[in-house]
């Protein structure tokens, strides 16, 4: 009978020991279960030898490893996903779960943000970005409520690439000058002819002497081999215009993160405001260096001549405020409020 109580006491605690242990491991098995994997698309319009598509697929990077691979971001470069025009949509709608973008590709689509491309003087595409994003921020616009934004890029300012010596805008008057969209407007303001065409298209019609000159920034005459075609390079930075890109999300998905994992997107989101603005400076200077290496001329205007481009963008601006306040929308404060910033 002693023997047979020993025997039972050992049992015991060997059963006690055993379950013990499968609790301590279960424990951390049910531990290791809570880190759950999310996984998302991106697609991105840039090809993905552009600086800036590098720039978004750093960013990637950089949550998947701070969130020790719980975010996982898979890149479509080039509309591979969904074409840049279709990009928000395709977000909005969750065929994409992120997508990158220019808000100019859908015109009307983003009335009170149009104001962010106009020529209102950018110095350089840190500046641009920085300013875009405040401005977001602050007017929190309800034409984004269909996302959530992660942040805003825009490349630097748009000057005058051109076959023919500039000095003055009444050089302009009757020249033919690739613009499309806003650039379009700016050259009718000018007094010259808007060709509209593609960035592919306007080497070859500059080669061949379809249009005089081309409204673009730097960063172009070098990534798609413009400045060959120039002869010179007019700083018309006193109305420098931009084109304000979006890195956004769907919002389901973005709702559907733990607030860890959302602290964390939006913190590498915040950091990399300044890395897109300093790669677009990165592109425009290796722009300015091609061009210089070919020999092309570089012409300063005059602080009068500076004041006459500024004087011709008015019927812009104008036209700008009267259409989005008779939407209802606050378009003449948020021109007054980006032109205050940048000064």
């Amino acid at each position: 009978m002693k023997n047979f109580l020993s025997a039972l006491i050992i049992i015991t605690l060997s059963l006690t020991l055993f379950t013990g242990c499968s609790k301590k491991e279960n424990s951390g098995t049910t531990k290791e279960a809570k880190k759950k994997t999310y996984e998302y698309n991106y697609a991105v319009f840039f090809p993905a030898t552009h600086l800036q598509a590098k720039t978004a697929e750093a960013w990637a990077k950089e949550i998947e490893k701070r969130t020790e691979g719980q975010i996982k971001i898979t890149m479509f470069f080039g509309g591979t996903l969904s074409n840049a025009t279709q990009t928000y949509e395709a977000v909005e709608s969750g065929i994409a779960d992120m997508g990158m973008s220019a808000f100019a590709y859908t015109r009307g689509r983003f009335p009170l943000l149009e104001g962010l491309d106009l020529p209102v003087g950018y110095p350089d595409g840190k500046t641009a970005t920085k300013a875009a994003n405040e401005m977001v921020k602050k007017y929190q616009p309800e034409e984004l409520s269909g996302v959530h934004v992660l942040y805003i890029h825009a490349h630097g300012p748009g000057i005058l690439a051109s076959k023919k010596e500039i000095h003055k805008a009444s050089d302009l008057e009757g020249l033919q000058i690739r613009g499309t969209g806003l650039s379009a407007k700016i050259v009718e303001a000018l007094g010259a002819n808007p060709i509209s065409m593609s960035q592919g298209d306007t080497y070859e019609a500059l080669q061949k002497g379809v249009v005089d000159a081309t409204f673009c920034p730097v960063e172009t005459l070098k990534g798609w081999k413009q400045g060959e075609a120039i002869d010179y390079v007019i700083d018309t930075r006193s109305i420098g215009y931009t084109t304000t890109m979006f890195a956004v999300m769907n919002k389901d998905k973005w709702n559907a993160l733990p607030e860890n994992l959302q602290n964390v997107i939006s913190e590498v989101s915040d950091e990399w405001i300044e890395k897109q603005g300093k790669a677009w400076d990165q592109a425009d200077d290796e722009g300015r260096a091609f061009v210089s290496d070919l020999g092309k001329t570089f012409i300063d205007l005059s602080d009068a001549e500076n004041e006459a481009f500024v004087k011709a963008m008015q019927p812009i601006f104008a036209s700008y405020i009267a259409e989005t306040e008779k939407q209802g929308l606050p378009g003449k404060a948020f021109i007054s409020d980006l032109q205050s910033m940048l000064k």
